[in-house]
């Protein structure tokens, strides 16, 4: 078989297959061709020696707003995917029925990286978050949509995921839960997942909770209090793990204000690791606290998570909430995408959302990613 590409001598690191060995890793018509020893290539194939450096599945980021330009939170998925290594952003509800055919035709279409998306159950997404306005559009139970929403599903489930719902004091106001609940519905009736956000009380975290079903999502899972899933005394609260025991996931969307350390260190004391860390990265993180998704990661990394695990949780873990088995893994035939990357050693600051400094020793730092079987190297 031809190949389009070969990366020599790297560290494959891919946790969907156990596998942590040096070797070489081939690419042709888009897809993860062979991975092996000493992979002969053509005069056509692109070679490029990446030893001392690791390959992984493309990071995958759950929890992104990307529609730039469309919506006042959104960023270019391209240019931070140059620094962060990330091959797949996953937006979170920033369109929803009312304007995603926007954010199909004028951002997703033309990414070179692959973005998927969460459609909002607000009719306009999210449309009023910066720092001099903030509109909660779950407050308005209006622009609730299960209608208009199910048939943009049904045009655009090649790139839908599942639906997103913001509750909380912030996002919902007055209406409360009620907006899960409508979420929710359209969820059961499309058959896809649910990712709710959640901010502060009302509703409590227990309640929302009670209501996702398994393989639904829970964003913003290490909040500080209030609405932390931690008890006063630092336990995993009850509800939180049999909301883990009946299927539901944990996602971590860290964001300008819902990752703490003080809640990760407690989780991650009682056995309680994410599904999956994402960034919820958006205009007003971007400077800080949360950066990028490989920043968000190296913290968990030095937190003391392996970086096995951290990987896990940035690539199959991704996928398989978004049911693309396709994606977050480097086995022969999958799409081909990989993040190349190196863990520096250093003391490097890092920030939480509520104003605690962590100084790490490592960094995971992005030299590179493979986007469909071709190099697409940072500038």
């Amino acid at each position: 078989m031809p190949y389009d590409l070969i990366l020599r001598n790297g560290r494959i690191l891919d946790p969907s297959q156990d596998l942590d060995k040096t070797a070489d890793i081939a690419f042709a018509g888009g897809r993860v061709a062979a991975i092996g020893d000493n992979l002969v290539p053509d005069s056509a194939t692109d070679v490029r020696d990446v030893s001392g450096k690791i390959v992984s599945p493309g990071f995958i980021d759950l929890h992104t707003h990307v529609y730039w330009g469309g919506t006042s939170l959104g960023i270019d998925a391209d240019a931070v995917a140059r620094t962060s290594g990330v091959t797949t952003s996953v937006d979170a509800g920033s369109a929803g029925a009312g304007n995603f055919a926007g954010f199909r035709k004028h951002v997703i279409e033309p990414s070179e990286t692959r973005i998927l998306a969460y459609l909002h159950i607000s009719f306009a997404g999210i449309y009023a978050f910066s720092n001099r306005i903030m509109v909660g559009e779950s407050d308005d139970m209006r622009l609730m949509a299960p209608a208009d929403a199910l048939e943009v599903v049904e045009e655009n489930r090649d790139v839908l995921v599942g639906i997103k719902v913001r509750v909380g004091r912030h996002a919902s106001g007055d209406s409360g839960i009620a907006p899960l609940d409508i979420a929710l519905q359209l969820a059961e009736e499309v058959n896809m997942p649910l990712m709710a956000h959640i901010d502060e009380p009302p509703p409590t975290y227990d309640e929302v909770l009670a209501k996702l079903r398994p393989d639904d999502v829970l964003t913003h899972c290490f909040r500080p209090f209030p609405n932390t899933p931690v008890t006063g005394q630092g336990a995993v609260k009850d509800s939180v793990i049999a909301a883990r025991e009946r299927g539901v996931r944990f996602d971590v969307g860290h964001g300008m204000g819902s990752f703490a350390f003080a809640t990760a260190r407690a989780m991650l004391a009682g056995g309680f690791m994410p599904d999956t860390i994402s960034s919820d990265l958006h205009k007003l993180c971007l400077e800080g606290p949360a950066i990028d998704q490989a920043v968000t990661m190296s913290k968990f990394l030095c937190l003391g998570v392996p970086l096995e695990e951290v990987i896990r949780a940035s690539t199959i873990n991704a996928a398989k909430i978004m049911r693309r088995d396709d994606l977050g893994t480097l086995r022969p035939g999958a799409l081909g995408d990989a993040t190349i990357y190196t863990v520096e050693e250093g003391r490097f600051d890092y920030h939480d959302v509520v104003g605690e400094v962590l100084t790490g020793d490592r960094k995971i730092a992005s030299s590179g990613i493979v986007l469909d079987g071709r190099w697409w190297h940072p500038t």
